[in-house]
């Protein structure tokens, strides 16, 4: 059990056996409500679920764990994780914002944080579910924020849905096609990089934004 690689999202549902579903969830809430947690593989996770529980692959003793019950509880897992953020911003983020600069906690995630909730308004809180970092730190940032809780708690109840149960159905439909069901690795790796685009994306235009600011202040000096 303990030479499990943690990343990798098939060998770790093939591997727990009869603990798959409980490490899945664990797994979902540590990415949405502890900063540190942020490497996660939530997306390509979520994805192999759905064809894993597709085939009967996820179960709690000898029963296989039905599909509507994990697209419940993942969502579940998801909206505790956003909540414990969201206060963990309210109660502790400033301090944990202003630490310095160490390798798990970064300042530059931080910043970016800060522009997509600023581009996005309330609604960063759902898009947030589908953009790898995001997802950890736009709670704590709308906690810092003081974002009114009843308008947190129902935008991260949309997003925790629509990701949770969206990626895993998405997965349980790509599981009745053979050539996804064989090649499962291939396609867990393919969500990561897809999960990766938004935020290359942004950090390119963070750049660009970045230079277009240093040339237009050596124009004015």
């Amino acid at each position: 059990m303990f030479g499990i690689t943690w990343l990798d999202p098939h060998a770790l549902i093939a591997n727990l056996n009869g603990f798959a579903l409980f490490a899945i969830l664990a797994i979902v809430y540590l990415e949405m409500g502890v900063l540190i947690a942020f490497f996660l593989p939530g997306d390509s996770l979520l994805f192999v679920a759905g064809l894993a529980v597709a085939h009967g692959d996820i179960k709690v003793g000898d029963s296989p764990v039905p599909i509507w019950l994990l697209c419940l509880l993942i969502p579940i897992a998801a909206l505790l994780g956003d909540l414990t953020g969201f206060y963990t911003g309210r109660r502790w983020g400033k301090t944990l914002f202003n630490r310095p600069q160490s390798r798990l906690f970064s300042h530059r995630n931080v910043e970016k944080t800060h522009e997509f909730f600023e581009r996005h308004g309330s609604g960063a809180v759902i898009l947030s579910h589908f953009v790898v970092v995001m997802r950890t730190f736009v709670p704590v940032a709308a906690g810092i924020g003081q974002m009114d809780a009843r308008k947190f708690l129902r935008n991260s109840a949309i997003g925790s849905v629509l990701w949770g149960a969206g990626l895993t159905l998405l997965g349980v439909f790509l599981g009745g096609f053979p050539l996804v069901a064989q090649h499962i690795d291939l396609f867990a790796v393919g969500f990561l990089v897809v999960s990766a685009i938004p935020v290359a994306i942004e950090g390119l235009r963070a750049r660009g934004r970045a230079r277009l600011a240093e040339a237009e202040r050596r124009a004015n000096d």
